[in-house]
């Protein structure tokens, strides 16, 4: 396994060998320092933290977490997360070229907050009659029964947070890599806004959304 943590940049369009014009999304991906690995004797499970993204002033870094840097003699790194790889050494980097060209990803990131939404939007519901005197326009309509079962049952559509949630996509295909500037440039849209820290690993992994 292969994985690596990265910045959305944002997204553009380039013309395709076959004068298709494909969406781009650009993602800053690497170098991130490989801080910490979980071996089983010890921790119970196999994994690699990794860190990405150098925090600029010190003093912004919790002290322990600053001195979980120090021992690993890194800098402090705004994005820390585990991941399983093969192949990686404690106080390593790994860069983005361990992709190459075609390579089938699976993207993790957070979506974009949507926040408090009626049922229409958030779950697609059709409304009501937008005619004059209606009363029932964008409401969400009845509930539940009275008589029986005299409640509202559990995972019923209703208004509230929408977006902010952990959500991975997968299959998303490398178009190109641009090693010195350490950008990946992969086909298609990649969860969160642009600046939001993803999670990038090489092939599928078990759901769509998490």
């Amino acid at each position: 396994m292969k994985s690596i943590l990265g910045k959305k940049l944002g997204m553009t369009q380039v013309f395709a060998g076959d004068d298709r014009l494909v969406p781009i999304t650009v993602i800053e991906a690497g170098p991130c320092k490989v801080l910490q690995a979980k071996v089983m004797d010890k921790d119970g499970y196999e994994a690699f933290q990794i860190g990405f993204d150098t925090v600029k002033k010190e003093k912004n870094v919790s002290k322990a977490m600053m001195g979980h840097f120090k021992k690993a003699s890194a800098s402090a790194y705004r994005f820390v997360k585990e991941v399983k790889m093969e192949g990686a050494e404690t106080g390593g980097d790994i860069t983005v070229d361990i992709f190459s060209k075609g390579d089938k990803l699976s993207v993790t990131g957070t979506s974009k907050g949507k926040g408090f939404q009626g049922v229409m939007k958030r779950h697609n519901y059709k409304g009501g009659p937008e005619s004059h005197g209606s009363m029932f326009k964008r409401e969400p309509g009845s509930i539940g029964s009275s008589a029986y079962p005299s409640r509202v049952w559990k995972n019923k559509g209703m208004p509230g947070h929408m977006g902010t949630e952990r959500v991975t996509i997968q299959n998303i295909e490398v178009f190109d890599i641009k090693k010195d500037q350490n950008l990946l440039l992969v086909k298609g849209a990649v969860p969160g806004a642009n600046g939001s820290y993803l999670i990038i690993t090489l092939g599928s992994t078990a759901g769509k959304k998490e």
